[in-house]
């Protein structure tokens, strides 16, 4: 088969196990990270990215699955957090004898992690891993699965974009609002939809050509820009990154005009310390994990049988998962990110302690 090395002791990161996997004959070089099965096995997407090294991956992967462990607790869900990368280009590599060596490796964690698409891959890809190991979910209709994760992570991403907007201006609608979308891919695209379909002004850039293209068809009143700096400068009420992490660094912070930041992509703050220069300048921000949290909603759903209307309404409920963040960061004092991390831990604590009661 290849390669296939494990630690449980992975560093002063806090993950309980990361893999690492290759398979030379297929080119196959992958991470898998689980950071926490204290709520049960982990879950969280494969993102296949031409990483510029290997240790560019592993940090990647390590943040990733810390974010789902604590995405999954906020959302209520019975899964950990888990996480996988496939270094490469997947417009180059991208083969069914990959994607099957990567099942084999996923089977042989033996259930710890469930595994479903991200970044660079999608619901076909999932298919093809699914026909090596029973612990893929985000698969195809024909067999068996939800479909695109993406429509309800975006439909998620507007819940939690109203409840702040509440907050912040008392009433939970973007009616009026000029609202900066920067990724127009697989969410950014539902996103922008249900922001004008609610009413609000909305400003746009992609780096696919393509992508721009489709949003000139599809909604010519959306104004484009040409890249995240031009919008991020632009006078909008509303930025909502939506592609690559790291988006929130000090330059973008200092420049940004918004008084709100809610978006669709992972990992947004691009270190510890930019939530309180987001508070300090008055943005409000929506942490990332908390909104995005629709596409794991509907691939947890599918685990126990899919259906549609009972994903949607899990994935609505991030309104009230949001509004109460925003309550109990103004309550102690704390960033909204602070109050959330607080929040999740509480869950993987109280509720994860219970698997220390052994039954007979």
């Amino acid at each position: 088969m290849g390669v296939f090395a494990s630690t449980d002791d992975p560093g002063s990161t806090g993950h309980e196990q990361v893999v690492f996997c290759q398979d030379k004959q297929s080119g196959l070089r992958a991470i898998i990270g689980i950071h926490s099965t204290a709520l049960g096995p982990a879950l969280g997407g494969t993102r296949f990215y031409p990483y510029p090294s290997e240790e560019a991956a592993l940090a990647d992967v390590l943040d990733l699955s810390r974010g789902m462990a604590y995405k999954n607790a906020l959302a209520g869900l019975d899964h950990g957090g888990g996480k996988a990368v496939i270094w490469g280009d997947p417009e180059q590599l991208k083969s069914e004898a990959l994607l099957r060596a990567y099942g084999r490796f996923v089977e042989s964690l033996g259930g710890r992690y469930y595994t479903a698409c991200d970044v660079g891959t999608y619901v076909a890809d999932m298919d093809v891993v699914a026909r090596e190991t029973r612990y893929v979910t985000g698969r195809s209709v024909e067999h068996g699965g939800a479909g695109d994760s993406s429509v309800l992570t975006a439909w998620g991403v507007f819940q939690g974009m109203r409840a702040a907007a509440e907050h912040l201006w008392g009433s939970p609608t973007l009616r009026g609002r000029r609202v900066g979308v920067a990724g127009l891919g697989k969410v950014g695209k539902h996103l922008t939809g249900h922001l004008l379909d609610d009413g609000a002004q909305v400003v746009a850039t992609d780096v696919s050509p393509r992508a721009l293209e489709w949003t000139r068809t599809t909604y010519p009143q959306v104004e484009l820009v040409a890249d995240a700096t031009a919008l991020v400068s632009s006078d909008i009420d509303v930025y909502a990154p939506c592609a690559l992490g790291g988006a929130l660094d000090d330059d973008t912070v200092a420049a940004l005009r918004a008084r709100m930041v809610a978006g669709a992509a992972n990992n947004q703050l691009a270190h510890p310390g930019i939530e309180k220069l987001l508070a300090d300048r008055g943005v409000l921000y929506a942490p990332d994990y908390v909104v995005n949290a629709g596409g794991v909603i509907q691939v947890a759903d599918e685990i126990e049988g899919f259906d549609f209307d009972r994903a949607k309404l899990r994935a609505t409920r991030i309104f009230d998962t949001t509004r109460e963040i925003l309550r109990l960061a103004d309550a102690e004092g704390v960033p909204p990110a602070v109050a959330a991390d607080r929040l999740a831990e509480r869950r993987m604590t109280d509720v994860g302690r219970l698997r220390s009661i052994h039954l007979r």
